[in-house]
Formats: C-alpha cells, structure tokens, sequence
C-alpha cells in the first residue's frame, strides 16, 4: 500500500509520534486520504477521535482540578478542533507524508487544516489497533501535554462564573439577578435582565433571547465595569 516515496520517511514520524508500529501498514492507512483510493484513514479516523477526545479530557482533568464541567468541555473543545489538531499535524510534519489523490494534491490538500486533523486522529487509531489502550493512550498524551500546560484556562470560565469569582476574591457577596422583562411572541422572546451588585451598588442590563444568556450578557457588562473602574 505505501507508495515507495513514503516508505522510508515512516521511520522519522514514528519518531515524531513516539511510537514504533508493529505493523507499518496502518501508519501508511492513517496518511491515506479517501482521495487516494478504497482503503483510506477515515475508519482510523473514528476510532482515533474517540481516543483522542478521551486522552484529552483526562489530561484536563488531572491539570485543572478548579475547572467545571462545562469550562473543561470548551478547552478540549478547544484542543481537539480541526485547528487544534492541524497544529499537532504540523509539528508533526505531516503534510508531505499524505497520500493524496491527484485533484487533493493540486488544490493544496497537504496544507488543509481539515485534512492535517483528519490523519491526526487516523494515526491516533492506527496506534490504538496496533497496540493496547492503556499504552495508545500513554503515548497520544504526549502530543497534548505543551498545548494543555499552555492553556489561557481565564478565557474559558463563563461571565457569570469569573464574576462571582471575583466578587468572593475580594471578600463580598454574590450578585443578584432578576428578570426586568420578556418580550415578543412565546417562540420569538426577548429577555431582559439586571445583574446587581453591593460593590458601588452597581447594575447592569443584559437582553438576550433566553434567561440564561441575558444574565451572561449583564454578568460580563457588571465584570468589565468593576475591573476597569
């Protein structure tokens, strides 16, 4: 299946990866694009981005202990997005490696981040059906370990929840929300809501077309005011 290009470049990115394949040829599978022919990476593909959403979460579970469900969901989110894991393709080297059909490869296929992801989690299954989970898993967390320690984990954290945060930093008491008004029909409504709080006896105003997301919009109009004056 490997083309006889290919062949000898094998050895660097199973250095690259850190993992040494008992049987090459689900390597070559993992770089094979459906545009090449029948046999390509997309079943690789499936049970890669299992692996890989798996191994993730995990490390993001160990590093950040603070982080709720939904903040660690947005950061592996994050991580595991096309432009997440044509980041880890690229350092990686990928590109060259791929095995492309000709129409691919004259529109620039080697450089797609959505190919790049794709033959990510494709080599990610390649390892898993190469070996056992535990040691697949050992050895995909290593790709994520820089990009996980590099996290702005600020940024995830809702309006809402940074607010309150900052509140009971500073030694005061919650916000209150309350709904000033619904407006429009019951499938079209408007929500309007206020976010208090004791600091400066502040109140801003969210509007938004659920309860939800208006309080969200208040939350960070309250936060940006107190932060800067």
């Amino acid at each position: 299946m490997a083309t006889l290009t290919l062949k000898p470049k094998l050895a660097n990115l199973e250095r690259s990866i850190g993992y040494q394949f008992d049987d090459r040829e689900l390597l070559v599978q993992a770089l094979t694009h459906r545009s090449f022919g029948a046999t390509n990476n997309e079943r690789l593909e499936f049970i890669g981005d299992g692996l890989v959403n798996a191994v993730v979460a995990k490390l993001l579970f160990s590093a950040h202990p603070e982080l709720d469900e939904g903040s660690l969901s947005r950061l592996r989110s994050k991580l595991v997005s096309r432009d997440g894991l044509a980041v880890i393709a690229k350092r990686f080297d990928l590109g060259p490696l791929l095995q492309l059909g000709a129409g691919e490869r004259k529109s620039g296929g080697r450089h797609r981040d959505s190919i790049l992801a794709d033959a990510v989690e494709a080599i990610a299954g390649a390892i898993l059906m190469d070996t056992e989970f535990g040691s697949a898993s050992a050895i995909v967390s290593t790709w994520f370990y820089d990009d996980v320690a590099g996290l702005d984990t600020t940024s995830t954290r809702d309006a809402k929840t940074r607010l309150q945060e900052w509140l009971q930093g500073k030694g005061h008491a919650l916000p209150t929300y309350s709904v000033v008004s619904v407006s429009g029909e019951d499938h079209n409504q408007e929500f309007e809501v206020s976010c208090h709080t004791e600091v400066g006896d502040l109140v801003s105003f969210g509007r938004a077309s659920s309860r939800k997301k208006a309080e969200q919009a208040a939350a960070g109009d309250l936060l940006e005011r107190l932060i800067n004056g």
